[in-house]
């Protein structure tokens, strides 16, 4: 596939629905309970995001080249067995290679089938497209959800401890120290943040700053649609 491909006006909007317009996190409000569980630190939502991404990207791609081979009748238990495969493998990946994450992320990993954004992906869209495409949205929903789960990391984090992807040497590996970040030096901490109340709170802010932002970019055309209107009446008169 070219590159160019890519900038064209399918896969953009794709890449708009995954990463804005239909986000996982602010926009459907699914996958709330690893979501909340995790992001106490930005370096959780990291790595729990990417442990998602792989499996979804993975499952798109895996569900659109089979989808001719599938029976529509059990499409469904279908699915849910690759996805339980899928993450069965980045759960002793993680176990072997990244075993203070695994800790940190433990039973979540697991439940990641049942996040019923991948499944959904997979019924709604893999089971109907060609491979790149599927491939294309696995990637864009994935991100789009990994960016939720950092950013609100990085808010109770931030507002928690003072602190930005906090230990990301020790949970991701060395070449992630240098993410480590003091953002507020002898900060005496908020407990709140840190806890599931926190997410909560902080979700709330996050999802309402969004749909600030949407009504906004719809709002700004249509005045500028009045404006032009208006200059076009004084010409006439």
């Amino acid at each position: 596939m070219k590159l160019s491909t890519l900038f064209s006006e399918p896969y953009r909007k794709i890449a708009k629905d995954g990463l804005w317009d239909n986000n996982v996190v602010l926009t459907q409000n699914l996958a709330l309970c690893p979501l909340l569980a995790v992001t106490g630190t930005a370096t959780n939502g990291l790595g729990m995001g990417l442990a998602t991404m792989v499996v979804m990207v993975a499952s798109n791609a895996a569900v659109s080249v089979n989808r001719q081979l599938i029976p529509a009748e059990i499409r469904i238990p279908i699915f849910v067995l690759l996805i339980a495969a899928l993450v069965t493998l980045v759960d002793i990946f993680l176990n072997a290679w990244m075993h203070e994450l695994h800790k940190v992320l433990g039973l979540f990993i697991p439940l990641i089938v049942t996040n019923c954004v991948i499944l959904g992906r997979a019924e709604a869209f893999a089971s109907k497209q060609p491979l790149m495409p599927s491939i294309w949205d696995g990637l864009m929903m994935s991100v789009g959800f990994t960016l939720a789960l950092v950013v609100l990391g990085a808010l109770r984090e931030i507002s928690g401890a003072g602190t930005l992807f906090a230990n990301a040497s020790v949970l991701l590996g060395e070449s992630f120290r240098f993410m480590e970040l003091t953002i507020i030096p002898e900060y005496k901490g908020f407990l709140l943040m840190a806890l599931p109340p926190g997410g909560f709170i902080m979700l709330g802010f996050m999802v309402a700053a969004k749909r600030l932002l949407d009504k906004k970019a719809v709002e700004k055309p249509a005045s500028n649609l009045d404006i032009t209107d208006l200059q076009l009446a004084e010409q006439d008169s």
